[in-house]
């Protein structure tokens, strides 16, 4: 029989072939090309030379290298149609795509997509299909076709009822969609689903962080599992020399409150690091995440040098690779971006265009966002932005911009905030701001009381901290005032206990449990700010820093007016 009748390829190609499915996107491939070309040059059938040529087309375009990639991707297309094998032609159509993900090839890739549409119709095998559809997905979100975006989506649930790996890959983009639209109920099963299924992917346990990192950020989780998991993600970048996820890295740092990590590793992309950047498929979203970044944390050099990049790309949607998160459209950051530097007129007009594009794609969330965060025409931001958090009637605060507030439930993290405000710059101890004395953290019993009563208090208070935090998920002020009192009672009494000359504890002392009790709480209140006013809850989560000492740091060139 001849090659195209048993379908098959002979052994080397298929070691070549399987090192290949090991490779994790974006790192450095070290020997693979080298093993795939090898047994490329030696393959002797058309269906050999076009399976290997794809999968060194892929290799060099996912490792930055596009040069080198296109070559590979031209042989392959010719030898996969030489076979006739719809198969073989998917795969070559793949490589192309993969080769041709640079910002000013997008027709290029509709015109390919539209191919390896009519190719995958003619397949059996799930991982083709399941690939066929990433990318009918990925350019679907590229050109905000949503109808296709939704079709794109459910063909690879199906095929997810077949494939573990098809099964991921569904709850991972079905995510994307979701977050895109401003859904915060399906974050946890389908995270659920993703780490069930992660284990099929080389670089699924990556892919498994960024859902967590990116759905925290639109969820306000800034829990330390999410900064964890942030910092896991710098340490790879680093590691493998990976500048984009830096800039992801960035973004997602600055959606969790850590701005100063934001604009640290923004910091890093100075004008000559722009000006070589590869336009490859990581180009819009890398120029994207930084002026977002840059525009919130006062980078003005920087929204200054990466504005004229970007704007020949408005109107543009930013996906990541494989369409994992949508990050907006061009006109949000660009129109933002001209009005910080006096383009009024251009900022409008990109204004509307933004608005327009979420409206019609439904994606709330960045509508939402740009609405709170970016001035309509004709109404120009004040020179120093008024900001509300005061105490309102009985039971409630009052919270917004402007003249514009909104009543939410009373909560002990609103006047930890309250607090910081009040002194912006100074360092405020948890243990205070907790309402226990600073002096508690002695390690001695004192000869006040014995041990066992000693136990019983602290048991006492870990109870209560829980409690408390019960009290504030239900909005329950008198009970949480009730407990404060005895908390600060048994403080009393542990103070008076442990005596002042002895050396403090670090691990379960007082001062811990407040760092992890005020955390707590004011991440409470910065949910229940988020639901009355986002861009109050942003600008806390970016200015107030919470651990052992807590402080509120505004930024001086962006100063804001407080009512409180």
């Amino acid at each position: 029989m001849t090659d195209m009748d048993t379908g098959e390829v002979d052994a080397r190609t298929q070691a070549a072939l399987d090192l290949a499915g090991t490779y994790v996107f974006g790192t450095e491939p070290g020997r693979i090309p080298a093993v795939l070309f090898e047994a490329y040059d030696a393959s002797t059938t058309t269906r050999d030379r076009a399976r290997l040529g794809a999968a060194l087309a892929r290799c060099w375009a996912y490792a930055g290298q596009r040069n080198r990639a296109a070559p590979f991707a031209a042989a392959a297309m010719k030898h996969a149609e030489a076979t006739g094998d719809p198969g073989v032609v998917a795969d070559a159509l793949d490589a192309a795509l993969a080769t041709h993900w640079g910002p000013d090839e997008l027709d290029v890739r509709v015109d390919l997509a539209h191919k390896l549409a009519d190719a995958a119709a003619h397949l059996s095998d799930a991982d083709s299909r399941t690939k066929a559809h990433l990318w009918l997905l990925t350019v679907a979100a590229e050109t905000l076709d949503v109808s296709e975006l939704n079709r794109q989506i459910r063909a690879l649930e199906r095929l997810g009822e077949e494939s573990r790996r098809s099964l991921f890959f569904a709850a991972s983009r079905r995510l994307m969609l979701d977050l895109m639209r401003g859904r915060a109920d399906t974050i946890a099963p389908l995270i659920a689903l993703a780490e069930d299924t992660a284990d099929e992917l080389p670089d699924g346990h990556f892919v498994l962080s960024a859902m967590i990192c990116y759905s925290a950020v639109q969820a306000g989780d800034r829990s330390d599992a999410v900064v964890a998991r942030a910092r896991e993600g710098e340490a790879l970048a680093e590691q493998e020399g990976i500048r984009e996820i830096l800039a992801e890295i960035a973004w997602i740092y600055l959606g969790i409150g850590l701005a100063d990590d934001a604009r640290r590793l923004a910091s890093t992309f100075d004008g000559r690091v722009l000006a070589d950047l590869p336009r490859d498929h990581n180009y819009l979203l890398v120029l994207q995440l930084l002026l977002d970044v840059a525009l919130t944390t006062g980078l003005d050099e920087l929204v200054e040098t990466i504005t004229p990049l970007l704007l020949p790309y408005a109107g543009r949607a930013v996906i990541n690779s494989g369409a994992m998160m949508f990050h907006g459209v061009t006109d949000d950051t660009l129109a933002r971006a001209c009005q910080r530097l006096g383009d009024t007129e251009r900022a409008a007009a990109l204004r509307e265009k933004a608005l327009s594009s979420y409206r019609r794609i439904g994606a709330t969330w960045w509508r939402e966002r740009l609405e709170t965060e970016s001035p309509p025409v004709g109404e120009p931001e004040r020179s120093t932005p008024m900001m509300t958090l005061r105490p309102g009637p009985a039971g409630v605060w009052l919270v917004g911009r402007a003249r514009q507030e909104t009543a939410i439930p009373a909560r002990r993290g609103l006047e930890h905030l309250h607090t910081l405000l009040s002194q912006p710059g100074t360092e405020v101890p948890a243990l205070r701001l907790a309402g226990g004395a600073e002096t508690v953290e002695q390690s001695g019993l004192g000869g006040v009381i014995d041990a066992q009563a000693l136990a019983t208090y602290r048991r006492r208070l870990a109870e209560i901290d829980t409690e408390l935090d019960g009290a504030d998920a239900s909005g329950d002020a008198a009970l949480g005032k009730r407990l404060t009192t005895e908390r600060e009672a048994l403080l009393h009494e542990v103070t008076a206990a442990t005596g002042l000359g002895r050396r403090a504890r670090t691990y379960g002392s007082g001062a811990e449990r407040a760092r992890v009790t005020v955390r707590k709480a004011i991440a409470t209140a910065l949910d229940a700010i988020h639901s009355a006013d986002p861009v109050v809850a942003r600008h806390l989560s970016t200015h107030v820093r919470t651990g052992l000492r807590c402080c509120y740091e505004p930024n001086p060139d962006a100063p804001v007016e407080w009512r409180l």
